[in-house]
């Protein structure tokens, strides 16, 4: 089920919202778990198999670190065990095709795949599972002895199949105690009606243009180069619309999700473009992953293993592919050489700093959306003038005059100009009054829009539902 759909938006979200409302606060877990499950196994039922799973080892594997008290031997035996069968899930989903294929490849073997669909949102919610579990081993969470508060945290619909990762300990206390209001869930729907507007105007709008220049049959360095545009900008406003329509649900049922993406496209650095990019991710393999492995505070060859290692499972969490390996190591590098020697000449050159962030991004999104390594290379070549196409063509022409006002709204809407404008009308008495009457109606606005593309559209993909 999508967040964009008329079924989530006109049947489910308003069926889940009175139940979850009219029972008793110390039901509301069940409520909100029980239309979790439901929101998941929608359009796939077997894949609850693996929430229903996830869900009991983490508890289990919770309930026995902290059965273990002092013994410090025991429960790193149990987040091994766990850690081993979690992250095994994930690969034999995940993975499994991509390891045969390859090995079969170097070996010339024959090895038959395993041909198994990827449920929808494993690497989301696994990730959720063993920050929860590691930070029971850590001693900086309790150990939570509800099955359904835990489970109700695992399966939260708003942010369950496409993030952002939340973490338990941002949630602990509200999954205990939590304060619903009118204010609440009136923000919380104006947040999510942003967060649609960005997914069905933006983002699908965008991903019609993308797709176009890509299949055009008279491919130029222009259309390559809307292609890369489009796309780049589709991806932001695809994911952070469906961030934001996470957050603004969690706000209606009474749960305060952190921000996942800061006007990404606006950094001075790739490093600072990665700080701002799906914070939730990069927070948790720094946390997980890259402090375990000893972070910066080691030799330099060390740390540059490290980041190595850091964004080879960044871009292998996006897809198992060897472009998003290669997409994952291309920022590595990036991010090695600011911190070796290119930082210091972004620091002393502003503008040509953002001119390289955004051609690191969109160069870097051309090979995290290519079919195949050989895919990339040709657009590559086709964006560079080093394909042998014309600078221009009918196609493309016409992709520039029909989507131009498109693609500069965009460009826009990812910086935080709309955000500052909407600050300065707010400002003085008369002001906020005008704003604060604005602002539901503009939210209904929008869901009408919104609901009217839906009902007459059919490209609504969500990107990262392929992770």
């Amino acid at each position: 089920m999508l967040f964009s759909s008329i079924t989530f938006l006109y049947y489910f979200l308003p069926c889940t919202g009175i139940l979850y409302f009219a029972v008793p606060k110390r039901g509301r877990n069940m409520v909100l778990l029980a239309a979790s499950l439901v929101f998941y196994g929608w359009g796939e039922p077997r894949f609850l198999i693996f929430m229903i799973l996830a869900i009991l080892g983490g508890y289990l594997s919770g309930r026995l670190i902290g059965a273990c008290g002092q013994n410090r031997k025991a429960a790193r035996a149990v987040l091994a065990v766990f850690s081993v069968l979690c992250l095994g899930m994930l690969a034999v989903c995940k993975y499994a095709g991509f390891l045969i294929e390859n090995f079969n490849r170097i070996t010339g073997l024959s090895v038959p795949l395993l041909r198994i669909a990827l449920p929808i949102g494993i690497s989301f919610y696994t990730f959720q599972i063993l920050s929860y579990v590691i930070d029971v081993y850590r001693n900086t969470v309790p150990v939570q002895n509800s099955l359904i508060s835990l489970g109700t945290y695992i399966s939260m619909f708003p942010q369950l199949i496409a993030g952002p990762i939340v973490r338990y300990a941002d949630l602990a206390q509200e999954l205990e105690k939590r304060t619903c209001s009118f204010e609440e869930a009136a923000a919380g729907i104006r947040h999510f009606a942003a967060g649609l507007s960005k997914k069905v105007l933006l983002a699908n709008t965008l991903g019609e243009l993308a797709e176009f220049c890509r299949g055009s049959a008279g491919p130029t360095v222009l259309s390559a180069w809307i292609y890369a545009a489009a796309f780049t900008l589709q991806i932001y406003f695809d994911f952070s619309g469906y961030s934001d329509m996470a957050i603004g649900l969690g706000r209606i049922f009474g749960f305060h999700f952190r921000e996942n993406f800061r006007y990404p496209y606006t950094a001075s650095s790739m490093t600072d473009f990665w700080r701002r990019w799906h914070i939730s991710l990069g927070t948790w393999f720094r946390d997980y992953l890259y402090i375990p492995l000893g972070g910066s505070r080691v030799p330099k060859a060390r740390w540059i293993f490290n980041l190595l290692v850091v964004w080879a499972a960044t871009g292998l969490w996006h897809g198992a592919a060897w472009n998003f390996v290669l997409w994952g190591l291309f920022y590595a590098a990036l991010l090695a050489a600011e911190k070796l020697w290119l930082g210091k000449i972004l620091e002393k050159r502003k503008i040509a700093a953002h001119i390289y962030v955004i051609l690191a991004a969109v160069l870097g999104f051309v090979l995290f959306n290519a079919v195949s390594l050989a895919e990339a290379a040709d657009t590559f070549r086709a964006m560079f003038g080093l394909a042998g196409l014309p600078g221009a063509g009918a196609d493309s022409l016409y992709a520039l005059r029909s989507y131009g006002p498109l693609l500069l709204t965009a460009a826009l809407g990812a910086t935080p100009l709309p955000a500052r404008l909407w600050a300065r009308l707010s400002v003085g008495r008369t002001g906020k009054m005008v704003c604060a009457a604005a602002e539901p109606a503009a939210a209904a606005l929008l869901l009408l829009v919104c609901t009217a593309f839906l009902v007459d559209g059919s490209f609504n993909p969500f990107l990262y539902f392929r992770f």
